[in-house]
């Protein structure tokens, strides 16, 4: 039989089997078309498929032609129907899909959308395969709805129900029956943050049917972790992906207990409370664990604080208290820092202390830096730059707490809490004494380019505890250790389609991160290896700026702010090894320098 997709519509099924009228929905078993794409994580070629048997068709307003090219899209609006939809040319037809991304609600008319039909969110980078809007690409996890547009008497329609058209996402495939007996795989993930959960939702997703257990100490379900330094966000309710009964529902047996040893030859995994996990793969996701500072009063005053996890989150809230009007150093111009400093300038008075010229100087370098200082100024945090910390000192009013940060130079900055962004360590200290595996200097796993454990059988390692060969702009596959919420998730779909698959070859994905700081700021790429010049282009003034990272004339690294969808353009350019020269897009006398959008739909 040749696989082939199958609609339903309720009115003739109702007229079959009359007693379905009472039915909302109703799941049958299809075939689906294996449609070419460029994702490297697998499709089933046969799953469960929910129908939803209230479709009906929606007149498209002002809508005069379908005639759009490859690459080519525009939001639109039915009659009688308060929803937008995006109608697209993926490729090979003209469809409708889901008008925002699953991840935040970025608007994808703004994103970016390939001749092949992959569609780019222009915010966070995002991907979805525009033929069946599965998700290709962290950090979204819900896939988008398709819909079927079809011309009639001069006029077009839309085909699809109501709440699948109004929701505008849909729950990847997770259910699943499990298969029982000695002979079944058992996949062993150890770990809970966002590379567990790609491993997880990409097995299950990807038609995995064997046993599937998740071992974390997190103490709750995957989080967004991007928003504990953004927003201080303490909700688990907003915080957690999904809840309980969804992994449930896919057989995934969660675990909460921490692994203390792993037993490679024997193939099982032990844990603090005692019990042994036998595995037929495993996959390392233990993170990174926030760097504390070797200095007097750091380890032993309270009110000294990390920030890696929600109960982190809680206890700096709940040291600001209500009235706020706090002294708060943060120690570090990293990322995190500047990210927390941010989230509590505005009813609080804010010191950060970097060890560099300016901050972010490490990855974004001294000119962006600058114009970064300057924008988080403007919210009102106020630097020490060039400077070293000496010693923390306790509170006259109370001993146990700190109250002031002493600098090399002898500064004090008054503090009634601090707030430490000075870098992770790979989580694996759980393996340093194991004899088998071999842990790099800086204690990370060295992993091969689909994630396998160097050395060691049906052992992968992803997120910040791995170090891979980067085969990006600039990478030449040289190992390389990347501390990205989407690096890991994607490292974990693609972790979960080689165990699905194991004759999958590896397939490059750009690393993109964001950070909220006076303004969004989009990156792409990666500077580990170096860079010798950045351009830049647009009005940093205005914060509309575009900076391209660059060693000799090829750019390894792209950083934006308000110039979406630049960023998302550029990752996709990387991606397909068509990204400009340095030349090009270098401003000169007489020219602004190559503008990335003008070059149209990525091949």
């Amino acid at each position: 039989m040749n696989p082939r997709s199958v609609s339903l519509l309720l009115q003739p099924a109702t007229r079959l089997c009359p007693h379905l009228k009472s039915l909302r929905s109703v799941t049958f078993p299809v075939f689906r078309q294996t449609l070419p794409t460029c994702s490297p994580f697998p499709r089933r070629a046969f799953s469960t498929t929910t129908v939803a048997m209230a479709a009906k068709e929606w007149k498209i307003k002002d809508l005069s032609s379908l005639d759009l090219k490859p690459g080519e899209k525009k939001e639109i609006e039915l009659e009688g129907l308060d929803a937008k939809v995006l109608l697209l040319n993926d490729g090979t037809k003209v469809q409708a899909i889901g008008p925002r991304c699953t991840h935040y609600g970025a608007p994808l008319v703004k994103g970016v959308l390939s001749t092949n039909g992959r569609l780019t969110c222009p915010w966070h980078g995002a991907c979805f395969n525009a033929k069946t809007g599965d998700v290709e690409d962290a950090p979204a996890l819900d896939a988008l709805p398709t819909f079927k547009v079809t011309e009639r008497d001069g006029a077009f329609y839309l085909t699809g129900d109501e709440e699948t058209i109004k929701a505008g996402r849909r729950k990847p495939p997770f259910k699943t029956a499990v298969k029982t007996g000695p002979a079944v795989e058992k996949v062993v993930v150890v770990g809970g943050g966002s590379g567990a959960c790609g491993v997880v939702e990409g097995l299950r997703g990807g038609g995995f049917d064997g046993s599937l257990t998740m071992i974390t100490n997190e103490g709750y379900l995957p989080i967004d972790r991007t928003k504990l330094s953004k927003s201080l966000m303490t909700d688990l309710s907003k915080l957690q992906w999904r809840d309980m009964d969804f992994y449930k529902s896919g057989k995934v047996d969660v675990v909460e207990d921490e692994v203390t040893d792993v037993d490679f030859q024997n193939k099982t995994v032990s844990t603090k409370k005692g019990e042994r996990y036998p595995y037929t793969k495993l996959v390392l996701a233990t993170g990174g664990t926030p760097k504390n500072l070797p200095l007097p009063g750091f380890q032993v005053l309270e009110n000294i604080f990390l920030l890696r996890s929600v109960h982190d989150a809680k206890r700096i809230v709940d040291a600001i208290g209500e009235k706020k009007g706090k002294k708060i150093v943060v120690i570090g111009s990293s990322f995190i820092g500047l990210e927390v400093g941010g989230a509590t300038a505005s009813d609080n008075d804010v010191t950060v202390v970097g060890m560099e010229k300016t901050p972010l100087e490490r990855v974004l370098g001294e000119e962006v830096g600058s114009i970064i200082q300057k924008g988080m100024e403007g919210k009102g945090l106020k630097f020490y730059m060039n400077a070293g910390v000496e010693k923390a000192e306790p509170s006259t009013t109370d001993p146990k707490k700190v109250g002031a940060v002493v600098l090399k130079d002898g500064t004090r900055l008054e503090a009634d809490l601090v707030i430490l962004g000075v870098g992770v360590s790979p989580a694996t200290g759980y393996l340093q004494k194991n004899n088998i595996i071999k842990l790099a200097d800086d204690g990370s796993v060295v992993v091969d380019d689909v994630f396998a454990v160097t050395g060691i059988k049906d052992v992968y390692a992803i997120g910040d505890i791995a170090t891979y060969p980067y085969n990006g702009p600039g990478g030449d596959g040289r190992y390389t250790r990347i501390e990205h919420w989407n690096v890991a998730q994607n490292a974990g779909r693609a972790v979960a389609s080689r165990i699905i698959n194991p004759s999958r070859k590896p397939d490059f994905f750009t690393p993109v991160f964001w950070s909220a700081l006076h303004s969004q700021l989009r990156y792409c790429g990666n500077t580990t290896h170096g860079y010798d010049e950045v351009v830049i282009q647009g009005n940093p003034s205005e914060d509309k700026w575009a900076a391209f990272y660059c060693k000799g004339e090829t750019v390894v690294a792209v950083a934006t702010m308000g110039m979406d969808p630049v960023m998302s353009q550029s990752a996709q350019l990387m991606r397909v090894g068509k990204m400009p020269s340095k030349t090009e897009l270098k401003p000169g006398v007489l020219t602004n320098g190559l503008d990335v959008l003008s070059l149209g739909p990525p091949e």
